[in-house]
C-alpha cells in the first residue's frame, strides 16, 4: 500500500547509489528501505526527495549530486530526462555494458538457478548513436511543456511531432533532434512539421480522437532504401495530397512512400489498409552470411518485423548460429520465427528448417524471404505455438536435432516449455530480449537440459535492454 510521506521525511541526504535496477533507475538504501532514484547511477552520492513510498521501497528524484560517480558523463541529447528513451546516456558506455552483463547474471542465477560460470563477455555495439532502422513518431495537439517552457512564461506552439512522455498517453514531447536514426530522418520529421503547420493541417487529439495527422513511421535499410509512412486520422483528400506531394517532392531519396487512414482508438496498423503513394510498397534489407560470399535479402513492408538494429542483428544471429554448431544434417525447429530471419540465416547449413509463428502476415513474409533468396529447405506455419507444436505435428515433420527459440518479452508459455521437454531435442539455442523471463523458462527446462554457453548482446545502447543467447544441451 502506498504511504503518504511526512514532510520532514521527504528529503534525505548523502544517499550512496549502489546498483542499478531493471528499469534503469539507480538503487540506494537507508533504514532497510530500498530507494529507486531517477537518473542516478552507481557510485553517485546524492541528496534526494522521496516521491512515492510503499512498504519496502520508495521512488525518488535527485535534488543535489554531492559526489558524481566515475561513470557519470554529460548527456548528449537535449531531450534527456524528459523523453522516455536513452535513459542511460549519462553513464559511460563501458559501465552500461558492465551493468547489462550483471543484470543477465543476476536474472539467470537468482530466478533460473543457473550456474553462470559459462557466462561470456557481452558483445558491445560498434555504433552507439544512429543505430535504429525504424522510428515511429506521434502528431499531437497537446504538446508536453517542459519545466523550462513553463518558467519562460512564453506562449508556445501546442502542436507537437515526437514521442510520448512516459506514463502520459496524451502528451507528446516535441523532438528537435533524435540520435537514434541517421539522416535524413530528423530532416523529414522537422520539415514535415514545419510544412503542416504552415498549411494549418490539424494534429491528432489523443483524448477526443479528432484531427488529420496521427503518426509518422520512418524505416531505413543498409541498402540505402528508405520508407516513409504517414498515418492520418480524419483528413480531407486535399490534405492527404498536400502532405504526400510535399514528401515526394522534398525528399527524392524516399523509395517507398505510403499512407494509412487509421480511425481506430489505438495506433496499431496491422489491421489497416496501406496505400502506396509513390515508389514501392516495400524496402530491402541485406545481411551477410558468415563464411559465404552471398548475402541474404529481406523484403520489409510497413507491417513487417525486423530487428531494429540491423548491424547488431547480424551479430546476434551469428552467435546463435555459432552456438548451434551446425553440421549440415540437422532438422531445425525455429520457434517464434517472425519474418523468418533466423530460419533463413541458418537454412543453407542444415537439412531443413521449420518455422512457427503466431502472426500470419509474418509467416507470409518468411515464405517470401526464402523465395527471394532461393532457399527451398524451409517450411513455415502460422498459429499459437502451444497449439501447433503437438505430438501429431512432430510425427509428421520429424523430431528436431536443434530447436532455436526467440520468444517475445513475456517468454514461452508453460505449455510450450512442456512440449520442448517432451521433444527432447539434443540441442537448443534460446534467444531472449528479457533475461528474467528467459531465466524462468530455463528453470523449467533444467529438468532435462543443462546450460552450456551464455552470451549477452547489446542491441540498444543507452538503454537498460539487453539480448541474451543461451545454449542448452540435453542431459
Amino acid at each position: 500500500m502506498k504511504r503518504k510521506i511526512p514532510q520532514d521525511k521527504k528529503l534525505l541526504e548523502n544517499i550512496e547509489v549502489i546498483d542499478i535496477a531493471e528499469e534503469g533507475k539507480g538503487v540506494g538504501k537507508t533504514d532497510d528501505l530500498v530507494i529507486f532514484i531517477e537518473k542516478a547511477i552507481p557510485g553517485d552520492i546524492v541528496d534526494i526527495e522521496l516521491i512515492r513510498k510503499k512498504k519496502n521501497f520508495a521512488e525518488a528524484k535527485i535534488t543535489k549530486i554531492k559526489q558524481a560517480s566515475k561513470h557519470r558523463i554529460d548527456a548528449f541529447c537535449a531531450h534527456f530526462g524528459v523523453c522516455g528513451g536513452c535513459k542511460w546516456q549519462h553513464m559511460d558506455y563501458r559501465a552500461q555494458l558492465l551493468y547489462k552483463q550483471k543484470s543477465v547474471d543476476n536474472a539467470l542465477s537468482r530466478i533460473g538457478k543457473v550456474d553462470t560460470t559459462s557466462l561470456e563477455e557481452i558483445l558491445p555495439s560498434d555504433h552507439t548513436l544512429y543505430y535504429r532502422n525504424k522510428l515511429e513518431y506521434t502528431f499531437s495537439n497537446k504538446r508536453w511543456l517542459t519545466a523550462e517552457d513553463i518558467v519562460s512564461g512564453e506562449q508556445h506552439e501546442m502542436n507537437a511531432l515526437g514521442f510520448h512522455v512516459p506514463l502520459r498517453f496524451d502528451k507528446i514531447l516535441e523532438i528537435e533532434h533524435c540520435y537514434l536514426q541517421s539522416d535524413p530522418s530528423n530532416a523529414i520529421r522537422n520539415e514535415l512539421k514545419k510544412f503542416t503547420l504552415e498549411k494549418g493541417i490539424s494534429y491528432y487529439d489523443l483524448r477526443n480522437h479528432e484531427g488529420a495527422l496521427r503518426n509518422l513511421m520512418i524505416r531505413m535499410a543498409t541498402t540505402g532504401d528508405l520508407m516513409v509512412v504517414v498515418v492520418f486520422a480524419y483528413p480531407t483528400e486535399e490534405q492527404i495530397a498536400q502532405v504526400m506531394e510535399f514528401l515526394k517532392g522534398r525528399f527524392s531519396e524516399i523509395s517507398s512512400l505510403q499512407y494509412i487512414i487509421n480511425q481506430k482508438k489505438n495506433d496499431t496498423i496491422f489491421d489497416q489498409e496501406i496505400i502506396t503513394y509513390a515508389g514501392k510498397d516495400h524496402i530491402f534489407e541485406e545481411m551477410a552470411l558468415p563464411g559465404r560470399t552471398e548475402r541474404l535479402r529481406f523484403k520489409i513492408g510497413a507491417k513487417s518485423f525486423y530487428q531494429t538494429n540491423s548491424e547488431q542483428a547480424y551479430e546476434l544471429y551469428r552467435i546463435t548460429r555459432e552456438f548451434a554448431d551446425l553440421k549440415g544434417h540437422e532438422l531445425v525447429y525455429d520457434l517464434y520465427t517472425g519474418a523468418g530471419t533466423i530460419a533463413n540465416f541458418v537454412a543453407l547449413d542444415v537439412k531443413q528448417v521449420i518455422g512457427i509463428e503466431y502472426v500470419p502476415s509474418a509467416i507470409e513474409d518468411a515464405k517470401l524471404n526464402s523465395s527471394i533468396n532461393g532457399i527451398e529447405n524451409t517450411l513455415f506455419f502460422a498459429g499459437d505455438m502451444k497449439d501447433v507444436l503437438t505430438p501429431e505435428f512432430m510425427s509428421v515433420h520429424g523430431k528436431p536435432d536443434l530447436v532455436i527459440t526467440d520468444p517475445p518479452r513475456a517468454g514461452m508459455h508453460p505449455e510450450v516449455v512442456a512440449r520442448l521437454l517432451e521433444l527432447e531435442a539434443p540441442r537448443m539455442v534460446y534467444v531472449s530480449c528479457n533475461a528474467a523471463t528467459q531465466a524462468r523458462d530455463l528453470a523449467l527446462l533444467s529438468e532435462k537440459y543443462e546450460v552450456k554457453r551464455i552470451k549477452p548482446v547489446d542491441m540498444f545502447p543507452h538503454t537498460q535492454h539487453v539480448e541474451n543467447v543461451v545454449l542448452l544441451e540435453l542431459k
